[in-house]
């Protein structure tokens, strides 16, 4: 109850900040609408030149891309951790977070959270209803329970990978360019898997299982059966990632030693 008062106590402050700059916000909402509609766009053109891709139908594709949204606008509001090495790191702003009594991890993401991405989850959910009614799906009263589950466990698999590697800035302090190389790996996820390479389609799915935020679970909601236990495998992977990289994170903790010279 003590951390829930505290987010409410965070999220509270942060719109607070945020209406006070009412264009700014406006502003990023609508450039992360245009980026949104950019790669929406670029699918409708793939499918101007072809019908189906690797056997997926075009609102196929359209379902899992508006899917993919939902988890990925979680993790970028509440898990924007992307400059970490360099905040806390290197300027040291880590020194601060410690000698508060709360986990540093926690208090990162609540300092660090874009509350205004989650109209990125209005807009896929908006995309998933367009292509679920052209495709004629009809959902069941528990898949809203799956659902759930599923986007959970999508946006806690992009979280474990990312907090991974910001921990790793606890034993090497210099600034690498292994974030913007994830951000662009993990976009793979939004496209189905098997057009692409073998090797490519194992990395995907064990190593950085980005496939487990977009197309294997929304190939439940596709009645596409062959991915059935990928499917329900994304909560599970979800948790074990996220698991994974706080028991890192703790582990970097003790290693860091704090700014200075």
């Amino acid at each position: 109850m003590f951390y829930i008062s505290i987010f409410f106590q965070y999220a509270s402050q942060y719109l607070k900040t945020r209406l006070t700059y009412r264009v700014d916000t406006v502003v990023e909402i609508l450039s992360d609408l245009l980026f949104q509609a950019v790669n929406l766009i670029f699918i409708l053109v793939v499918f101007g030149h072809t019908t189906l891709l690797s056997g997926w139908s075009r609102e196929e594709i359209i379902f899992i891309y508006g899917f993919f949204l939902v988890p990925y606008s979680i993790f970028t509001s509440f898990f924007n951790i992307w400059d970490f090495n360099d905040r806390y790191i290197v300027k040291g702003e880590m020194d601060r977070v410690l000698t508060r009594p709360i986990h540093s991890l926690f208090q990162i993401i609540m300092e660090r959270m874009e509350l205004e991405s989650l109209f990125g989850v209005i807009t896929g959910l908006v995309i998933m209803f367009y292509a679920g009614s052209n495709l004629g799906l009809t959902p069941a009263w528990y898949d809203v329970l799956i659902f759930l589950a599923m986007v959970l466990g999508g946006a806690f698999i992009y979280a474990g990978i990312f907090i991974s590697i910001a921990s790793i800035g606890f034993w090497s302090d210099s600034r690498t360019d292994i974030m913007p190389m994830m951000y662009n790996i993990g976009n793979y996820g939004r496209y189905p898997v098997d057009i692409y390479h073998r090797v490519i389609r194992f990395v995907l799915t064990w190593i950085l299982p980005f496939a487990f935020v977009g197309v294997y679970p929304a190939a439940y909601f596709l009645q596409r059966e062959e991915w059935y236990v990928y499917a329900f495998l994304t909560p599970v992977m979800g948790a074990i990632f996220l698991t994974l990289a706080v028991l890192l994170w703790n582990a970097g903790v003790k290693k860091y030693r704090g700014a200075g010279n």
